[in-house]
């Protein structure tokens, strides 16, 4: 188990990190206070429902950013199409060769919309997400730090949780335990 994904186990209920959530849950409720843990379970919506909120503006951001450029994608192919073009290049010497069409080259395509969907939405996703998780941590930072005392038995709290979960990673580690 690597030492990075570790300090997370009380996040992720998950059957390979039951050990290390039940000892999380151990801290909670010896080292804090009611009041704290609710703080805590208050401070963790407020990082999800700005997180769902931001993916789901950036999904759709994205995806109205999409519409948008293949609309003006459309646009300057029709504009490119109905404009006059030369057919054939007269040089000096009077030889004449054919001027090559590209209209099939920057034709919008099916496959081109279907990109600019999925590539606009992912990216519109990513963002939003990203900056609402980046907002709502701020906001849990500051509902925990509100309180100086409850911010310092949160914080003693972790620093307890973090020197159990390295103990038990030292002592797999003398046992001859995974290292990776």
């Amino acid at each position: 188990m690597s030492s990075n994904s570790t300090p997370f186990a009380a996040l992720r209920r998950d059957p390979r990190h039951a050990e290390f959530a039940r000892l999380a849950d151990e801290h909670m409720q010896h080292d804090l206070e009611e009041s704290d843990r609710d703080c805590l379970k208050k401070a963790a919506s407020r990082v999800s429902v700005p997180a769902t909120l931001g993916t789901l503006l950036g999904l759709g951001l994205g995806l109205y950013a999409a519409v948008r450029l293949r609309r003006a994608r459309a646009d300057v192919f029709r504009a490119f199409r109905a404009a006059e073009r030369p057919t054939h290049v007269v040089f000096a010497g009077g030889r004449t060769e054919p001027v090559p069409d590209i209209t099939p080259f920057i034709q919008p395509s099916r496959f081109g919309d279907i990109a600019t969907y999925f590539f606009f939405g992912l990216g519109g996703t990513i963002l939003g997400g990203e900056l609402g998780f980046l907002l709502g941590s701020w906001s849990a930072a500051r509902l925990i730090s509100r309180d100086p005392a409850r911010k310092g038995r949160v914080e003693n709290a972790y620093r307890k949780f973090r020197a159990d979960v390295l103990r038990r990673e030292a002592k797999q580690l003398e046992a001859g335990g995974p290292v990776f």
